[in-house]
């Protein structure tokens, strides 16, 4: 699989854009934006097409901050693993609208629809919500979905 961005609107009352999928990979699950990176493109142009294409916001590449590093690794199948690289974006424009891919809302990340996430969610997602810079491995069962260990260290 071609490496990933994915990348996290936050709005000035601290409310961070989730959107549910509507189609493909991860069909009703709440997730930041993103997708595979395209020929030519940057992680950080990656990740502002997508949150163009997926809700309408528009965030400049180089407002985004960079959060995690991450390489998502299914040993029974390499070609399924990939780097994803996860942005926030404390700075954009617009307004968010549902998508062919995507239904936007906000959520306050004590209230973030865990149970409705991919299971890897649970695992990374609190330590950069809590300011942490992160770079690690997260290692999936057969399933694709199952997280059976994980390891991560602080970046600078």
């Amino acid at each position: 699989m071609r490496d990933t961005s994915l990348i996290y609107p936050f709005r000035g009352d601290g409310k961070i854009l989730l959107g549910r999928k509507r189609r493909g990979m991860g069909n009703g699950k709440w997730n930041g934006f993103g997708g595979k990176i395209e020929a030519g493109e940057t992680m950080r142009q990656c990740a502002a097409r997508e949150l163009y294409e997926e809700c309408g916001l528009r965030s400049a590449p180089e407002d985004l901050e960079l959060m995690a590093d991450l390489y998502f690794r299914q040993p029974s199948d390499p070609e399924w693993s990939h780097a994803g690289i996860v942005y926030f974006a404390k700075k954009w424009f617009g307004i968010p609208v549902l998508s062919e891919e995507m239904e936007p809302r906000w959520f306050d990340p004590s209230e973030f629809p865990y149970d409705e996430m991919w299971m890897a969610d649970k695992v990374w997602l609190p330590l950069v919500l809590a300011g942490k810079k992160i770079r690690g491995v997260i290692y999936f069962a057969e399933d694709g979905e199952t997280v059976y260990d994980y390891e991560f260290r602080e970046m600078e």
